[in-house]
Parts: C-alpha cells; sequence; structure tokens
C-alpha cells in the first residue's frame, strides 16, 4: 500500500473518533456542571486544559465563556481539534481515496459532514446541544460499524484500527483528567460524603464513555474511584478502556511490517499493567494521564515515520492534543 494512501486512511480514522469523542466530553462536562453543587468549581476554561486547547484558543478568543468555547470546540476550523473540522477532514480524506473503501462509506460520511454542517450554529444553544451532538456520535457510529461489517482486513483496514484505537486512547485519559480538574473544596466533610460527591464525579466519567452499564455489569453498582480507574484503565474487555485500545493497535501492528511501534507500544502495556490505581484515585491521576498522553504522541510519531515518512503529512499531528 502507497505510503500516502495508509496515511490518510489513518487519519481518517482519527478524525472521526475525535469527532465523536469531542461531542462526547461537550455532553458530559454539560451534565456535571448542572449536576455539582455550591462551592465546586469546574469551568469551561478547565475543559480547554483538559483536551490541552487552552493555549490555541487564547489565541483567538479573550474570554474562556460557554459560548466562545462550544464555538471553538464545535465549529472554528481555525481549531483543527474542531469536530466541524475533523468530519470535514474525514471526508476530504475519505472522497480521496474512495477506490479503497467500500462504496457506502462515502455516502455515510458525507451525510455526516452534512448533517454537521447545517447543524452547527444550532449545537451552540445549550438546548439543543446535546441532541445534536448525541446525533452526530450515532452517525460517526455507524460509519464505523458500516467498515467493520464491508471491509476486508487487509492493511488499509489496520491502519484505521491503529488511528481509531490510538485517538481512543487519548480521549479516555482526557476523560479521566476531567475527575482531576474538578475541585470541591470540602470534598472530605461529612456534607460530601453525605452527598457522595465523589461517586457522583467518577460517575460522570463513566456516562461520557457510555461505560456506566457495563461497570455496573462487571464492577458493581456503586462508582468508587480506584474500581473506574482499573475498568477504564485496564480493563481487557471494554473496547473504551486504554487497555484493550492498546491491544487493539499491537493486533494492528501485528499485522504490519516494523518493529519500532511495537517496541514502544509495550511500554505503555507495562505502563497500566503496573499501575496503583487506589493510589491514583487520590493523588497522581493527572500526572499519569499526562504520561500516558505523551507516550501516545511518541507513538503516533514513531508510526509516522515507519509508515508515512515517504507521505506528506497531515496538517494537523497529535502534537496540537498534546498537554505536554
Amino acid at each position: 500500500m502507497l505510503a500516502r494512501v495508509a496515511e490518510n486512511l489513518y487519519w481518517m480514522a482519527r478524525y472521526l473518533e475525535r469527532a465523536e469523542d469531542t461531542a462526547r466530553l461537550i455532553n458530559a462536562t454539560t451534565m456535571l456542571l448542572m449536576d455539582m453543587p455550591r462551592g465546586a468549581s469546574f469551568g469551561w476554561d478547565d475543559l480547554l486544559r483538559v483536551v490541552g486547547l487552552d493555549k490555541a484558543f487564547h489565541q483567538y478568543y479573550d474570554e474562556a465563556s460557554e459560548a466562545a468555547v462550544m464555538s471553538f470546540l464545535i465549529q472554528d476550523e481555525r481549531n483543527p481539534s474542531s469536530i466541524f473540522a475533523c468530519v470535514r477532514l474525514a471526508r476530504e480524506n475519505t472522497r480521496t481515496f474512495r477506490e479503497v473503501l467500500p462504496r457506502e462509506s462515502w455516502e455515510w460520511v458525507n451525510e455526516l459532514y452534512l448533517y454537521t454542517s447545517t447543524h452547527l450554529t444550532s449545537a451552540l444553544d445549550r438546548r439543543k446541544r446535546f441532541e445534536i451532538l448525541n446525533e452526530i456520535i450515532r452517525r460517526r457510529q455507524a460509519v464505523v460499524g458500516l467498515l467493520a461489517g464491508t471491509m476486508s482486513r487487509d492493511e488499509g483496514f489496520q491502519f484505521m484500527r491503529l488511528g481509531r484505537n490510538l485517538e481512543r486512547a487519548d480521549m479516555t485519559t482526557r476523560v479521566l483528567d476531567v475527575s482531576h480538574a474538578i475541585n470541591v473544596p470540602y470534598q472530605n466533610s461529612h456534607a460530601a460524603l453525605k452527598l457522595n460527591l465523589p461517586d457522583l464525579i467518577w460517575m460522570s466519567v463513566l456516562h461520557a464513555l457510555s461505560a456506566h452499564q457495563m461497570y455496573r455489569r462487571h464492577v458493581g453498582v456503586h462508582a468508587s474511584g480506584h474500581k473506574v480507574l482499573a475498568f477504564l484503565l485496564n480493563d481487557l474487555l471494554f473496547p473504551r478502556s486504554v487497555r484493550h485500545c492498546l491491544h487493539e493497535i499491537q493486533f494492528a501492528l501485528g499485522e504490519l511490517p516494523g518493529v519500532e511501534p511495537m517496541r514502544h507500544l509495550q511500554g505503555m502495556l507495562d505502563q497500566v499493567d503496573r499501575a496503583d490505581y487506589r493510589a491514583l484515585a487520590t493523588s497522581g491521576l493527572h500526572a499519569f494521564c499526562d504520561d500516558l498522553q505523551a507516550r501516545l504522541a511518541e507513538l503516533n510519531a514513531v508510526i509516522a515515520q515507519t509508515y508515512f515518512r515517504a507521505a506528506h503529512p497531515q496538517k494537523m499531528t497529535q502534537s496540537l492534543f498534546s498537554l505536554v
């Protein structure tokens, strides 16, 4: 397969995954802000820091108001990680290499683009945002289902698998980082314990990743911190856990030539295996997530050097979505 084709398939998958995950994070943050008790603080500027876009945002906006942050994350094409920019770039990559993909995939990605472009303004309204972003999520998942059900497991499929799971692992760590950014000044007080505030925060993390039902089924009813972390970081069966994503990357790399990406991947698998989730639930989670994100960025660079070095680089790189 040509390096240029492989790179575009890899980034098409990353763009689509990033659009969905950004929509998930916005919806989860919106619901969390409405449920937070008096005295707790988590603002839209904190959301920008979680996704690593605070510096890029302040190049164009003075204040991190809800309207400005939503515009930047949903529709502003100056932000290459905005939902609309990601969908547009995924559409362009799909259009360019339609002969590699099932015919219907172009039609479905184009429909996703048309829906997104015609509902951008409405998505800025908090009353309509949840419904519109959920529809974007559903349409993106339909594209993934189509590709999974109709595409041969050849090199092209493996490059899309790499991109999708690398992006998903990165966003899972960022959703977990939301729990670190929430400041509950009385979280150890009797009032906080009575309200189960830490459990409410972890519950919102599960909902952001559509993980609540599977967590209840395989772990338990109560969303305690260390159990949520173990599930979302190290559960091999849940498809949005970091460990599952890393195993998917491992399988895809096993179908492709080159050994250097696999060596970098092994370090992350070891890190997730050795983690003390009880300790991370009380302190150190932010640094742990930062380190995982940096390692994922390094893996992205190694993949690009190994497989895409002859190709023209994409405009958007992982470094634009990094906290380090």
